[in-house]
This record gives C-alpha cells, sequence and structure tokens, in this order.
C-alpha cells in the first residue's frame, strides 16, 4: 500500500511537472517562432499545468 501510494506521488510530483514543462517550453518556442498562436496558447497552459497540476492532484492521491 506504502509503496504505490509512493509511487503516485512521486509521478505526480516530479515526473509528470517535468514532462510537461519540457513539452510547454518546445511549444512555446515553436509557436513564437512561427507565429502560431495555438501552439503558444497550448505551451502557456502546459506550463501553467505543470506548475499548479501537483497540487491540486497529491492532496487526492495522498487522501490529505
Amino acid at each position: 500500500m506504502v509503496q504505490e501510494v509512493f509511487t503516485g506521488s512521486l509521478i505526480y510530483s516530479h515526473i509528470l511537472p517535468a514532462i510537461l514543462g519540457f513539452l510547454s517550453i518546445i511549444f512555446l518556442c515553436n509557436g513564437i517562432m512561427d507565429d502560431n498562436k495555438i501552439y503558444t496558447i497550448v505551451g502557456v497552459v502546459m506550463f501553467f499545468s505543470a506548475g499548479l497540476l501537483p497540487f491540486v492532484i497529491l492532496p487526492i492521491v495522498l487522501g490529505v
């Protein structure tokens, strides 16, 4: 039980935000350089979700 909670919290607190943050920077750079507003907006939304999603998901996963 403890191992599953630890693995779930590790995924949502360290791994997923890093992946979302990296992809958001790629989308932002691509959108700004190509003047594509859709990619830029997707990059901004992904960047904010990478920062805020752990604070929303972790209390649910940990049951706090």
